[in-house]
């Protein structure tokens, strides 16, 4: 009796420590998207009041978590009826991460700072204007963000799922439980902070001494913060989507892993993952395009 008690507590430990290791190699590949992720979310909430910005930013985390009760299952019943659909559905997730990111650079680029400020003006506008129903600008923010980080969360759990794919099922049911509330929680309690952050140096600023100091140099630093963010986003949805695309091809792979030999080697492939991840964004980008004209060239002759 003790020895079968020792031998599933054995077993226990073993499963929570496989869960542990592999959550951790997961949460690496995952770490990509979270900037994107928080960058995108941070956006969402910006521009309300700030005395309802963390009401929102737990309303979309509660949005979150209700996504991630849907996918969670539906990425373990994949993996349990059909295993042979992972791999098509990381390639797919690859393809958009490389495209969302190659529309952000096309974005910046063919539009100027003149229109992005444009932009801002006409929701700062509205925010002041008392004619407009801020309870529905809130609930489209919400609604906005919610949708977010379905498509954010469905890459993180594709990718998670990927990782644990050759595991027995208990395992894959308490590394993606794992990663779906530690990323949830770590994100949006990351976002709250992230919103709150001029606040917390607006309120140093009104002290005295070094904490006057210290919150001029956080309101100074906040707008680069999010900026930072939003780089480091953008240029992780083609080093993970590269990436993604590489090993989803095992060609190319050998071939980028042969071309990339020697010392630098992990340098090089970081690169040529990200040269990939760019290259694909822009050929996704181009036939999305594409197709959005001549829909719009039949609706406009129908």
């Amino acid at each position: 009796m003790a020895s079968s008690l020792l031998a599933l507590i054995d077993d226990i430990a073993t499963l929570l420590d496989d869960v542990s290791i592999l959550a951790k190699v997961a949460a690496k590949k995952t770490a990509g998207v979270l900037g994107d992720d928080l960058a995108l979310n941070a956006q969402q909430v910006t521009g309300l009041n700030a005395d309802r910005e963390l009401p929102v930013v737990w309303a979309v985390a509660k949005g979150s978590f209700i996504n991630k009760a849907i996918l969670v299952p539906a990425a373990l019943a994949i993996s349990a009826f059909a295993p042979w659909a992972v791999t098509p559905l990381l390639m797919v997730g690859g393809a958009f991460l490389c495209y969302e990111g190659a529309e952000k650079l096309a974005h910046k680029l063919l539009h100027s700072r003149q229109e992005i400020e444009a932009e801002r003006q006409v929701l700062t506008a509205a925010l002041a204007d008392p004619a407009v129903d801020l309870v529905a600008l809130e609930k489209g923010k919400i609604k906005g963000a919610v949708r977010t980080d379905f498509i954010l969360s469905a890459e993180i759990i594709a990718i998670t799922l990927g990782t644990v794919a050759g595991t027995d099922f208990i395992t894959r049911v308490g590394v993606l439980s794992l990663i779906a509330i530690v990323m949830t929680v770590g994100v949006y309690g990351l976002v709250a902070g992230i919103v709150k952050l001029d606040d917390f140096g607006l309120f140093l600023s009104r002290k005295a001494g070094a904490a006057r100091a210290f919150g001029h140099a956080i309101l100074k630093a906040a707008p680069w913060l999010m900026k930072g963010l939003s780089v480091a986003g953008t240029a992780a949805m083609f080093l993970v989507g590269g990436g993604i695309l590489v090993h989803g091809v095992p060609p190319l792979a050998h071939a980028l892993e042969a071309w990339a030999e020697g010392a630098a080697h992990a340098v090089v492939m970081f690169l040529l993952n990200a040269l990939v991840g760019v290259i694909a964004g822009a050929i996704v980008l181009g036939f999305v395009t594409l197709g959005q004209r001549i829909l719009r060239g039949r609706a406009a002759t129908a």
